[in-house]
């Protein structure tokens, strides 16, 4: 039995609630069950040096924890006077899911930045962030086009992305904190709508795990971005 009662196959009830940001050209705020991320998209005119005058734009994000996003509180990073290496490595996979279903020379030479604050977390905050950012900037793109300012349609698909692991010796889908914790496998799938891997990242805290229990965890992810691929649908309805 997990913590929660939810079936092995069971996400939590995910919500995506749009222009939440109404200064922001996209924003979202997402949830999956208790865990809470507040995600904005911002279009640029400028770009990074490297990348100015190939008439093809960018896209980044930027991730962070409030203080009491967790039981106790953290020190704010900008306190510390860096980034953790956590923080680090989940913006970058944000940034790589986002890019991987966005046509950078039909976006033209603009870029958007997405901000995921994570007010509650819960267990999937990287999950939840990236399923939440695709919906902020596919807002920002539609600004972007309501003002004839791309050369036609940068995004390719949409993505999501999932946790699933093994606990308690079961795959689950869309582990919480408390499975997190004790899980012998987690992984975290990334998948564009059509079904397409983006990132895999996949630990055995435990126990070594099989090819079967690898294939079962990608089973249960295919599912859930299915889900979470209708939902962002209805959300941008």
């Amino acid at each position: 039995m997990r913590p929660s009662g939810r079936a092995p196959d069971q996400m939590r009830a995910v919500t995506l609630e749009r222009n939440v940001a109404p200064k922001a050209e996209g924003s979202c705020l997402v949830t999956f069950g208790s865990t809470k991320v507040f995600v904005t998209a911002s279009v640029e005119t400028s770009l990074p040096s490297w990348r100015r005058g190939q008439g093809l734009g960018w896209v980044t994000a930027e991730y962070g924890m409030l203080p009491r996003a967790t039981g106790s509180r953290t020190r704010r990073e900008a306190a510390a006077g860096k980034q953790s290496g956590r923080t680090q490595e989940i913006q970058r996979l944000i940034g790589r899911s986002l890019r991987a279903v966005v046509d950078m020379g039909a976006l033209g030479e603009n870029q958007i930045t997405v901000d995921c604050d994570v007010l509650e977390a819960d267990g999937g905050t990287r999950t939840a962030s990236i399923t939440g950012a695709y919906v902020a900037l596919a807002d920002a793109i539609s600004w972007l086009k309501a003002r004839n300012l791309t050369k036609g349609e940068p995004l390719r698909d949409s993505v999501a992305a999932v946790s699933c692991g093994i606990y308690r010796g079961t795959p689950v889908l869309d582990l919480d904190y408390l499975e997190d914790v004790e899980a012998h496998t987690d992984a975290n799938f990334v998948l564009t709508g059509s079904g397409k891997f983006v990132e895999i990242q996949g630990t055995a805290e435990q126990v070594p795990f099989s090819r079967e229990e690898l294939e079962q965890l990608m089973g249960l992810a295919e599912q859930g971005i299915a889900d979470l691929t209708l939902i962002q649908q209805a959300a941008l309805a």
